[in-house]
């Protein structure tokens, strides 16, 4: 427990838990490969299938024992998998295989499925919201849903949650993960389209704790990063959860949304216009005088006020926020998550980077009814990574998507060096009085 950083006035509390990478936690995914195509060199799926198809039943049988042994009880449903990647196969397969086993289709769809270790290299950069369904929490508690940006194997960025409890003491719980991982499910596998929205669902049977959002459109293929949860509200009691993050395809980058109501179906749409060209793009939890708002880093060094008429489209590419003002951001300044209502105005986590490219978190307050009012900042950070902290895959970041409100007090989920995640607390108060105009 202490203070994190090297700054003696900063009044965050640094809680013991900490989650950090782990191989183990695998999921069962299709193995989509470059040959897989009709037009691939050589035909080597089509040469696969008819490999399989040569076996005799006996061998079918003893190899299919095989791979059951190794893998069904690691996963959820596994040979529905096994059918599902068979069917798509098929469609592809230019010879009669009406003959087949059930036996000899699953074989064949065990080739094309792997398993996908989706945190095996970090996890870092969380966000956290209210969860949706708050029956049965008393005492000013609130249960949350966390997101965490987790990335495996070829440096792919998928999104990862938790489940929890926090109090308004400071403390929190996680809910326990289970040892099965699933990956949500295209409501239409056709529809794959980068430039139209996709929805996704998440199996009846699995807790949101053990559910990951992979890549599926061409514009996501480098991975989902950076996800900004917030509790929109609608207006009347209509609550919806959005987030902002990147959409990377491994050269170029767009801000998408993630839309849901209840984390159990997901909509995944691009942001269109020339805001959405950037990243970091993080929307107020309501509407500021009639329009929808972010606070975005808009030209890779400062942020930025933006407003439109839709979710969706953010043409403008708004008015200047805040410049960096101090030596620990005077690189680059950014949002650290949405903004945060208190009675004293907008709570707004930034992020700065200074010499050596060293990430820190600070705070500003903007004004209610103007957030293009800049109220105060803190002139020092509020979080450095120090120490054991500092190591990681990026080194000397500190980076956190978005905070909780519990009563008077913040949860603080951040990323450490682009490799774990820690927790913080801190009273509002605290934070207020540490602002300069």
């Amino acid at each position: 427990m202490g203070f994190e950083g090297d700054w003696p006035n900063s009044p965050l509390r640094i809680l013991e838990e900490r989650l950090h990478a782990d191989p183990s936690r695998v999921v069962l995914r299709p193995f989509h490969l470059g040959w897989q195509a009709k037009n691939a060199p050589g035909g080597r799926a089509l040469r696969l299938v008819k490999d399989v198809a040569e076996l005799t039943e006996e061998q079918v049988e003893a190899e299919y024992e095989r791979v059951r042994g190794d893998f069904v009880a690691r996963h959820w449903q596994t040979e529905k998998m096994f059918d599902d990647r068979f069917d798509e196969v098929e469609e592809t397969a230019t010879i009669d295989v009406s003959g087949f086993s059930r036996t000899r289709k699953r074989l064949i769809g065990a080739f094309f499925c792997h398993e996908y270790t989706y945190a095996a290299a970090a996890l870092m950069n969380p966000s956290i919201v209210p969860h949706p369904d708050q029956s049965g929490i008393s005492g000013g508690a609130v249960r949350f849903v966390m997101s965490l940006r987790a990335v495996g194997e070829g440096h792919i960025s998928s999104i990862a949650f938790r489940e929890g409890i926090a109090t308004p003491d400071g403390g929190f719980a996680l809910w326990p993960q289970g040892t099965l991982a699933t990956s949500v499910e295209l409501d239409d596998a056709s529809l794959t389209d980068s430039e139209a929205g996709v929805i996704v669902h998440r199996h009846p049977d699995s807790s949101l704790s053990n559910t990951v959002i992979f890549p599926i459109t061409e514009q996501q293929r480098g991975g989902l990063e950076d996800l900004r949860l917030v509790r929109f509200d609608h207006g009347g009691g209509d609550f919806e959860w959005i987030g902002t993050y990147t959409a990377y395809s491994g050269s170029s980058i767009r801000s998408e949304l993630l839309r849901t109501v209840d984390f159990r179906r997901f909509l995944l749409e691009p942001i269109h216009g020339r805001a959405g060209r950037n990243k970091g793009m993080a929307l107020f939890p309501e509407k500021i005088g009639g329009k929808y708002a972010m606070v975005s880093r808009q030209d890779g060094k400062n942020l930025f006020l933006l407003k439109s008429d839709r979710l969706d489209r953010w043409n403008s590419e708004g008015s200047l926020l805040m410049e960096p003002k101090y030596p620990w951001e005077f690189i680059q300044i950014g949002n650290c998550g949405s903004p945060i209502r208190t009675d004293a105005g907008w709570l707004l986590f930034t992020h700065g980077v200074g010499a050596m490219r060293k990430y820190s978190l600070g705070c500003a307050l903007l004004d209610l009814d103007d957030p293009s009012k800049v109220i105060g900042r803190t002139a020092e950070p509020v979080l450095t990574a120090v120490d054991a902290d500092r190591s990681g895959y990026v080194p000397n970041v500190i980076y956190t998507c978005g905070a909780l409100k519990v009563g008077e007090q913040l949860l603080v989920p951040y990323g450490i060096s682009d490799s774990a995640v820690g927790f913080a607390t801190v009273s509002v108060k605290d934070l207020l009085q540490l602002m300069v105009p």
